[in-house]
């Protein structure tokens, strides 16, 4: 199929991949309301079309964190991504570093952070708030060992969300290691790829608490079982003290919570709803950025995920006070059609977008898109 947009990987992903592992990453919370509407509101931010500006040249090139990058896009973190692809963490991180932008490799990833790290250039770690404080602790010296620049510590998920397309797809429910062999062997690409030749499909990261033989039943198990909903703000001190690179907390949907992330010293936050996935009905994330922008945007660094699909959705992610952008779903379908190449194809077509954009929105730098670019009728 012909594939121009990050619509077409999703269906070229839909056609390749077992159900569960579609379902997985297409799907959200509850009735998926909040999914939705983080694509939906995004979509409807009315930009300013101006003309005769002088836009020749268009930079996409900005710093984030003390390091250039060619645009104002990270990999964000998406658990065994290694799934969608033969060893899709190293594809992906060969096609961020190609690109030149960070890949955030998740905590709940199929390949460890020592193999990733040498394929990705900047590296960051993503980081969840699990019981086992002295696992955590070897988790962060393990990335700074391994060179990451930056640790994003997700914060939204005390405990799993109310995911209903998990349990109808096999993924987790009622006798789901057979129904997912009974789907890989409905995909034959994929189950040879990835099903055989992508082995060893267990979690890297988390072989010291679940050993070798560890796999998607330990990865659901091991989350319900782990994740603590006891932590508070003030818990965060050590990993502040732990970590002595860019602290960035992931999951801020609201500016009191934004003002607490810079109080115990971040260096940036995320305003993400974990992409629908954990409380259906809340804000969207184009509609809580710009509120928290304007809360502590002078204090650290903002950044945002959440109903991204092309490089039109990140310049509005920008004008409503974001300095950078997380992919998620639409760098994991590119994965699952075409690996490496599918995840450069798809950050070469935001980098087309984004300068479309900027010219006929009148900026040619990352620096000068702001909220003057957004229509007057956008609150």
């Amino acid at each position: 199929m012909i594939i121009s947009s990050a619509a077409d990987f999703r269906e070229a992903a839909r056609r390749r991949l077992p159900r569960f592992l579609f379902d997985y990453a297409d799907g959200g919370a509850y009735a998926e309301q909040t999914l939705h509407r983080n694509v939906s509101d995004l979509s409807g931010v009315a930009l300013r079309q101006r003309v005769l500006k002088d836009v020749a040249s268009i930079d996409l090139k900005t710093t984030l964190f003390g390091r250039e990058v060619s645009l104002p896009v990270a990999l964000g973190p998406v658990g065994i991504s290694g799934m969608y692809a033969r060893r899709g963490e190293l594809q992906a991180a060969r096609a961020a570093r190609r690109s030149g932008i960070p890949l955030c490799l998740s905590t709940v990833s199929i390949c460890p952070i020592e193999d990733v790290a040498k394929a990705a250039d900047p590296f960051w770690f993503q980081l969840y708030v699990i019981r086992d404080r002295g696992f955590m602790k070897d988790l962060i010296a393990t990335a700074k060992a391994a060179g990451a620049e930056a640790m994003v510590f997700t914060v939204d998920m005390p405990v799993p969300g109310a995911r209903y397309r998990d349990a109808h797809s096999g993924m987790s429910g009622p006798n789901a290691p057979v129904r997912r062999v009974l789907q890989a062997m409905g995909k034959p690409h994929w189950a040879w790829d990835v099903g055989l030749r992508g082995r060893p499909h267990t979690l890297g990261n988390l072989k010291p608490v679940l050993g070798s033989n560890s796999g998607l039943n330990d990865y659901m198990g091991w989350l319900g079982a782990n994740f603590d909903p006891s932590i508070q703000w003030k818990d965060l001190e050590w990993i502040r003290q732990a970590w002595d690179g860019p602290l960035i907390i992931k999951g801020i949907l609201d500016p009191e919570d934004a003002r607490e992330a810079a109080a115990i010293g971040a260096d940036g936050i995320v305003v993400s709803n974990h992409g629908g996935r954990q409380l259906d009905g809340v804000l969207s994330s184009a509609r809580a950025l710009p509120a928290i922008a304007d809360a502590v945007g002078d204090k650290l660094t903002v950044l945002a995920d959440g109903g991204i699909r092309n490089g039109l959705d990140v310049v509005r992610m920008l004008a409503l006070g974001a300095k950078g952008v997380l992919l998620g779903r639409a760098w994991v379908y590119a994965l699952a059609a075409q690996g490496e190449a599918g995840v450069i194809t798809l950050l070469d077509l935001i980098a087309k977008e984004m300068t479309v954009a900027m010219t006929l929105t009148g900026v040619n730098r990352i620096a000068a898109i702001d909220r003057s670019i957004l229509a007057e009728t956008v609150q």
